[in-house]
């Protein structure tokens, strides 16, 4: 799903959504008024999600505002959109930021490999490709940093902490491919 949920409302002006854009903390805003959320705030940081208080690194325009983009008020907003992702888009994040990015990175990258009518870049897919292959390998593989045989529950503790970084690996994969698209250059 590419748009915000039918019965849902902007939580910033409590009305319909006008050029809708997701925040990486998966909540959905109008483009304009996330925009002036920030404008609101200081310039020089990115804005806190009014619902959830994270910072927002990250707006992805849903596919109808990007249908739209030949509107000169949607494409005002959707160029105020990019720009914010270019100033916030690409900075380092700690590493609970990117832990709690992590669902809706994965859950947007699962729907661009899913989707036929998206293609990623051939570079792009392989390094997916080769990520879950390495997952699977490792977790189907007898030999082990800390083997379950030995150690028991505690040794799943590698397994947990491979995966979990191979995660975090596909989310940035993720990201970077919808800030190239919806900011960078």
């Amino acid at each position: 799903m590419d748009d915000p949920p039918g019965s849902d409302m902007c939580s910033v002006c409590h009305g319909n959504f006008d050029t809708p854009c997701q925040a990486n903390c998966s909540h959905w805003f109008c483009g304009n008024c996330i925009m002036l959320v920030w404008h609101h705030g200081s310039a020089l940081q990115p804005c806190k999600c009014p619902l959830c208080r994270r910072y927002i690194t990250l707006l992805v325009p849903s596919e109808a505002s990007l249908r739209q983009a030949d509107r000169p008020e949607v494409a005002e907003i959707l160029g105020k959109v990019e720009r914010y992702n270019r100033y916030f888009g690409d900075h380092p994040r700690s590493l609970i930021q990117r832990g709690q990015d992590l669902p809706f990175f994965l859950r947007r990258l699962l729907r661009e490999l899913i989707d036929p009518n998206r293609s990623l870049p051939a570079l792009r897919m392989a390094q997916i490709c080769f990520a879950m292959i390495l997952l699977a390998i490792y977790l189907v593989s007898p030999v082990d940093l800390i083997p379950e045989a030995i150690f028991g529950l505690l040794g799943y503790v590698d397994d947990f902490i491979v995966a979990l970084v191979i995660l975090f690996n596909l989310a940035a994969i993720s990201r970077s491919i919808l800030y190239h698209r919806h900011g960078g250059s």
